[in-house]
């Protein structure tokens, strides 16, 4: 098993739609092991512009767009056959046998590679909203949206965001992964790949975040976010959901647990600063400042000694 420990770590990005939180900036050295946790609430740039119901084929305009007529099927024959995402209810007879080797984030049950580790993006009110893996070769991001029973909603969603893309002067690509189309995108401050796989009434994305170059085909971090994604298992539940709702995450008690005494000595050390900076501004508006009295003179040096005898010991 992965240990899983959260830091104070604060996760600040330039945002393209939904792609957001995964790209500018890309920092390698940011991304080498530490854990974070962010307060500031992801912009999901597509999802309130659908309204909620069932997605029913209308919008193929979009698979017009510049990289051409694509597929999905046809586009993956080429590669070898691949086993996920799975769906929870094809696979709940088997999971106790392999829950040791995926962390169950609720929506997702998501297989951790060796070195992998597990980075929880935060809402103010320290509510979990997005989980990240931070590998060696860069950041992978696996989330999963409410969907339609029938296929079709990722080569919508990979429309708008390379629509979105491209706005921001990313120069974006299609490209044939095992599971049909996949976004290659390189913008000023990280290469991106988009991964998208339709379920039933659920579509899961994952999101390769690295420095140049990392998002290429053949790369390690190529690889190693395919092998997770075919790994993955979604949890969709009974429950209603508008088409490209989030699923809901929920993190394993003792991860909460940790997170949650993290955001509270964020919360302190914070109004401690803010404490300290309001006595010094109010110091120097009136002119005051801390009075050391002989008494307390006297008892720093029985403390440390006289002059004389501090400075013999050095």
């Amino acid at each position: 098993m992965h240990a899983y420990a959260a830091t104070e770590q604060d996760y600040t990005e330039q945002d393209y739609s939904e792609s957001r939180s995964y790209g500018a900036g890309y920092d390698d050295s940011e991304h080498s092991g530490t854990d974070y946790i962010s307060e500031a609430p992801e912009d999901d740039g597509y999802a309130d512009d659908y309204a909620p119901g069932d997605y029913d084929g209308v919008g193929e305009e979009y698979d017009e767009y510049e990289d051409g007529d694509y597929d999905d099927e046809e586009d993956a024959e080429d590669f070898e056959p691949h086993t996920g995402p799975f769906d929870y209810d094809d696979v709940a007879d088997i999971l106790d046998e392999v829950s040791e080797q995926r962390l169950d984030l609720g929506s997702i049950l998501l297989p951790v590679p060796d070195g992998g580790q597990l980075q929880v993006e935060m809402t103010p009110d320290g509510t979990p909203q997005a989980v990240h893996l931070a590998t060696p070769h860069g950041r992978l991001t696996v989330a999963a949206y409410a969907a339609p029973k029938s296929p079709g909603q990722w080569r919508t969603v990979a429309a708008d965001l390379a629509e979105s893309l491209r706005s921001d002067d990313a120069t974006v690509s299609v490209q044939t992964g095992p599971w049909g189309r996949e976004l290659h995108a390189v913008t000023e401050g990280a290469d991106l790949r988009f991964i998208g796989v339709d379920g039933y009434r659920w579509m899961v994305r994952l999101v390769a975040a690295g420095p140049s170059g990392a998002a290429d085909e053949g790369t390690e971090l190529v690889a190693a976010a395919r092998a997770i994604l075919a790994d993955t298992v979604v949890r969709r539940g009974e429950e209603p959901m508008p088409v490209r709702e989030p699923l809901p995450v929920v993190l394993p008690q003792e991860l909460a647990e940790q997170l949650i005494a993290a955001h509270q000595q964020q919360a302190e050390a914070q109004q401690q600063a803010q404490a300290a900076q309001a006595a010094a501004a109010e110091a120097a508006a009136t002119g005051s400042f801390p009075v050391v009295t002989g008494e307390q003179q006297t008892e720093r040096r029985r403390a440390g000694g006289s002059a004389m005898q501090q400075l013999g010991r050095n």
